[in-house]
C-alpha cells in the first residue's frame, strides 16, 4: 500500500459570497463543544451546578482564542506583527491600504494553553473556587479539544511532517508530491489516548481527591507527546532551522516540568478501586 494522496479543499463554501467557511473552524468549535460536554458530565456526577461551568466556559473561550492568537504572533511571527499590530486582533490583512479578509490565520497551541490557564486563574479568583480543582476537571476535556484542532490542521494540509523517505505516509498535494508524516494525526490520536488515560484515572482511582495530579498528568503527557512528535514535523518558521530544539519543543519543556512537579506533590495517597 502506497502513500495516501490528500487534496481536500479546506474551504467548504463562502458565506454571503465573501466569508470562507472552513473545516478547521468547524472542527475547532466542535472540539470546544465536545470538551465542554466531557467536563459537564463530570460536574453533574459531582453534583456541581452546570451554571458554574457555563460561566467558566466564557472565560475559557476568550482565553483560548486570545492566547492562541498572541502565542502565534509573539512566538512564531513577531517580526511581522510588531510592524502590523492591528492584524493581531483583526481578521484582515492590510495591503497597500486595502483590507483583505483572512480570518485569524495563525493560532499557537502553547499560547492557547497559557490563555486557558490564565482564564481559569481569573475565574477561580472571582468565583472563590479552588484553582487546582477546576484545572483537574477541565484537564480531562482539554485533550479532546486539542485532538479536533489537529484534525482541523490536517484538513488544512498544514503543520505536516517531514518526508518519510519511503513509499508510505501522506502526500499533501496542495504543497508538493512528497510522502510525509501526517503529524497532525499523530498528535490528534495521542491526545485521544491521553484523554482515555485521564478518564481512567478519574473514574478508577481516588486521584481526584489529590488536587493537581490530573492536571499534572495532562501537562506531562500531552507536552511530552508534543516534544517527541516535533522530531517528525517540519519547522513552521525559517528561524527554527538553526535551532537544536524548535520553538514547539522549547515551549513544551516548562509545561512538562510543571506537570511532573504537580504529580510528585500530589501522588501520596492515590488508591485504585475495583
Amino acid at each position: 500500500m502506497g502513500p495516501i494522496e490528500w487534496n481536500v479543499d479546506p474551504e467548504i463554501a463562502k458565506l454571503f459570497g465573501t466569508f470562507p467557511l472552513k473545516y478547521y473552524g468547524i472542527l475547532f468549535v466542535l472540539g470546544l463543544l465536545l470538551g465542554y460536554e466531557v467536563v459537564k458530565r463530570i460536574y453533574k456526577s459531582e453534583n456541581i451546578s452546570v451554571e458554574n461551568l457555563e460561566k467558566l466556559s466564557t472565560y475559557l473561550f476568550i482565553g483560548i482564542l486570545v492566547g492562541a492568537r498572541l502565542g502565534h504572533c509573539l512566538f512564531y511571527d513577531f517580526a511581522y506583527f510588531s510592524e502590523h499590530p492591528l492584524e493581531i486582533f483583526l481578521p484582515f490583512q492590510i495591503v497597500d491600504g486595502n483590507w483583505h479578509f483572512t480570518g485569524f490565520a495563525g493560532l499557537a497551541s502553547h499560547g492557547g494553553s497559557i490563555g486557558a490557564i490564565l482564564a481559569i486563574i481569573i475565574y477561580s479568583l472571582r468565583s472563590k473556587t479552588s484553582l487546582l480543582w477546576i484545572l483537574d476537571r477541565v484537564a480531562i476535556g482539554a485533550p479532546v479539544t486539542g485532538a479536533f484542532i489537529r484534525f482541523g490542521n490536517f484538513m488544512n494540509s498544514e503543520i505536516y511532517g517531514k518526508p518519510t523517505q519511503g513509499n508510505y505516509g501522506v502526500i499533501f498535494m496542495k504543497d508538493d508530491l512528497i510522502p510525509r508524516h501526517p503529524t497532525q494525526l499523530y498528535e490528534a490520536f495521542s491526545y485521544l489516548m491521553i484523554f482515555g488515560l485521564l478518564w481512567y484515572l478519574y473514574k478508577k482511582t481516588n486521584v481526584k481527591n489529590n488536587q493537581g495530579v490530573i492536571f499534572g498528568v495532562l501537562l506531562a503527557t500531552l507536552f511530552s507527546a508534543r516534544l517527541l512528535l516535533e522530531v517528525f514535523k517540519e519547522n513552521q518558521v525559517a528561524f527554527e532551522d538553526g535551532m537544536t530544539l524548535n520553538m514547539g519543543q522549547l515551549l513544551s519543556i516548562p509545561f512538562i516540568l510543571i506537570g511532573i512537579a504537580l504529580i510528585i506533590i500530589g501522588t501520596k495517597k492515590i488508591k485504585f478501586t475495583n
